[in-house]
């Protein structure tokens, strides 16, 4: 079996190492590699993946991948397709979190990376700006993404925030049926059993980190990590640049506003998770793979054999949500989409993920000197107008943007 879908794990492999730019762009690239130049899915077959994991949490272009490997072969192909599609970027980032700690203490070479935080606001930007026209359509969508940025932010940091709006959002949005009727085609009852083994990590999960956290465990750290991660991959709708300020509110706003600082407690400095969010951009394959970067961090502090496991940890505690859910609910998919319910949800919930995108890109951007007066601040507000409009208005990959800022790095 593997050898007669070797081409097709080829093609993954050089999607992987080429496909830059975030889900839409990743979406264009598998149009052209798995529909047009080898006819693996048809593009109808591949529209429907796609609008699929859109319901979904979690990393939508890699989900979108896994049902074209699912299609081809079934759950093996699937989860070797997941393997190949996110281990060059994981890998990657994995690496730069050693090279960054690597570099603590040099002035010198930690300058090149000065102009990369303001770069990451301007990415954030316009991903706000770009999924803003198509979320944002009629007046409860708009309650719904006042409400949310204004909670998020006078609220920021609170763990139960975001899971919080995204339940009310979807709610929300259900209890009109005109915008988005039951059709006549009535569904059948749903068998959930399907759901049962991501809520059963996801619960163990959450039962050991409170554990370990209110026992104050010394080994604590790896536990903690885990569940973080995992639950940040399980509460994401909207892709990878939702969950880079999730983060940033996870293990550097949040650890801040304790008050009793806990030395085993997660936290990871701003600027160096400012550096990493840019520098995934960089990196062809899952914006998801920062979660390498971040789980390496995390880590840091004990030894480079435990910062070794923790990009493995926040690489399988990343991704494994989004390949439980869509290869569980994928089978239920002709079934669960009769549902009127999940459309009209899944308006509400992207309505309040824009809404706390807004918050957190300025929450984010507070932290960066835009109003000093001084020429540090001067460039990074021009280098912040500059990524949105090179990404609004130009074909400029990605790569060369955060290349280019390295560079403005290093010479001033």
């Amino acid at each position: 079996m593997l050898l007669r879908h070797l081409p097709f794990l080829r093609a993954v492999f050089w999607h992987s190492v080429t496909a830059f730019g975030g889900p839409q762009a990743h979406l264009g690239m598998m149009l052209k590699t798995f529909v047009q130049k080898t006819p693996y899915v048809t593009e109808a077959e591949l529209m429907e993946y796609n609008a699929f994991c859109q319901l979904l949490p979690g990393a939508s272009s890699t989900q979108t991948l896994a049902l074209i490997g699912y299609k081809r072969g079934g759950a093996l192909l699937a989860s070797l397709t997941l393997l190949i599609w996110i281990l060059p970027a994981s890998a990657l980032m994995g690496a730069f979190s050693f090279l960054l700690v690597s570099l603590e203490g040099q002035e010198a070479p930690l300058g090149i990376f000065r102009f990369i935080p303001p770069m990451a606001a301007g990415f954030l930007a316009f991903s706000i700006l770009r999924i803003f026209p198509l979320v944002i359509k009629n007046t409860i969508t708009w309650i719904i993404m006042l409400v949310s940025a204004g909670a998020t932010g006078i609220l920021f940091g609170r763990p139960w925030l975001v899971p919080l709006l995204i339940v009310a959002g979807g709610i929300a949005t259900n209890f009109s049926t005109r915008r988005i009727p039951q059709g006549a085609d009535k569904p059948k009852a749903i068998r959930w059993w399907n759901f049962w083994l991501f809520g059963i990590i996801f619960i163990a999960a959450g039962i050991l980190s409170e554990s370990a956290r209110t026992n104050n465990w010394a080994e604590r750290k790896p536990i903690n990590l885990f569940e973080n991660t995992y639950r940040l991959g399980s509460f994401v709708f909207g892709g990878g640049q939702v969950l880079l300020p999730m983060m940033y509110e996870q293990w550097s706003v949040r650890p801040a506003n304790v008050k009793e600082k806990n030395p085993n407690a997660i936290q990871i400095d701003q600027d160096k998770l400012y550096t990493g969010m840019g520098i995934v951009q960089a990196v062809p394959g899952p914006v998801f793979s920062v979660a390498s970067f971040t789980g390496g961090l995390a880590l840091k502090d004990q030894g480079y054999p435990m910062q070794l496991l923790g990009c493995v940890i926040g690489t399988i505690a990343i991704f494994l949500p989004s390949a439980l859910l869509v290869l569980f609910f994928f089978p239920v998919w002709h079934n669960l989409k009769k549902y009127a319910v999940v459309y009209r949800s899944l308006e509400g919930i992207n309505a309040a993920v824009v809404g706390i995108m807004i918050a957190s890109t300025l929450y984010i951007s507070k932290d960066i000197s835009l109003t000093a007066g001084n020429v540090i601040s001067s460039i990074n507000l021009l280098v912040i107008v500059a990524t949105v409009l090179l990404l609004r208005f130009t074909n400029v990959f990605s790569a060369l943007i955060v290349m280019l800022c390295l560079a403005l790095g290093y010479f001033l």
